[in-house]
């Protein structure tokens, strides 16, 4: 019985650790991502696994839901252990109080972090309504969800969002026969680009930009390795989705 894994984000940071260690556990994979990682394809070789790498802009996510959909129908889902869905991707706009982004970086990035979420979620839970084999969510949050910070309205309020949908599909799939487990993760800090990315915010419209260069100069943040170890483990517990949003640390 072989695990299946969906992966969004995967050519790089904690996504791309998250396949590499995904394959290494004997998971075949489907990545979804803006561009293919040639590194990734030649270890699923080495390993004997499956792994289909997308480059599909999630900004585009209804064709990206619908193409998951109608390859998930054409899978045999007789010899799987279990299906999974990890939304990992996810991007901020220009680091700037909201009126001061243009709006089409506004609409891209409440595309990418939670329309497509969304949108792949439905896709994956239509498409495997059927199926026996266990089923899990896996989204990536952010403790920015839950907690609101200047200059970050876009990717608060769309990890916000993730955090409250996962709630509500819980509510939802709890009712089911073999309903799907799901759960809103928040990682915890992570030394990626988008770190980068804060560290170099101009300080006089980001006022936390300080925050997150000390925690750089501290040596406060995970490598993506091991942030991905410790997902990957949180999402293997017997207990995942019994609780819809949580925190590594919990």
């Amino acid at each position: 019985m072989i695990p299946l894994t969906i992966l969004t984000g995967a050519s790089r940071g904690m996504g791309l650790a998250m396949a590499r260690q995904l394959l290494a556990a004997g998971h075949d994979l489907l990545c979804i991502s803006r561009k293919t990682n040639e590194a990734l394809a030649q270890q699923a070789d080495s390993a004997g696994r499956r792994c289909e790498q997308w480059p599909q802009d999630l900004a585009r996510a209804d064709a990206a839901a619908a193409r998951l959909e109608t390859w998930l129908k054409a899978q045999d889902s007789a010899g799987l252990a279990c299906v999974t869905l990890i939304n990992n991707a996810g991007l901020i706009p220009h680091i700037a109080p909201v009126d001061d982004i243009p709006a089409e970086q506004l609409a891209e990035a409440m595309r990418v972090d939670l329309e497509a979420p969304i949108l792949l979620a439905g896709a994956f839970l239509r498409a495997t309504a059927g199926w026996t084999a266990p089923r899990r969510i896996l989204n990536i949050s952010s403790g920015l969800g839950r907690r609101a910070m200047a200059s970050q309205a876009a990717y608060c309020a769309a990890k916000a969002g993730m955090d409250h949908f996962s709630r509500c599909v819980a509510l939802e799939q709890a009712k089911l026969a073999n309903g799907a487990r799901i759960c809103a993760l928040a990682p915890g800090v992570i030394d990626t680009d988008m770190q980068v990315q804060l560290r170099s915010a101009d300080p006089g419209r980001f006022p936390d930009m300080g925050n997150f260069v000390g925690l750089k100069e501290k040596g406060m943040l995970s490598s993506p390795e091991e942030a991905a170890q410790r997902v990957l483990a949180f999402l293997e517990r017997p207990d995942f989705g019994v609780h819809p949003v949580a925190d590594v640390r919990d």
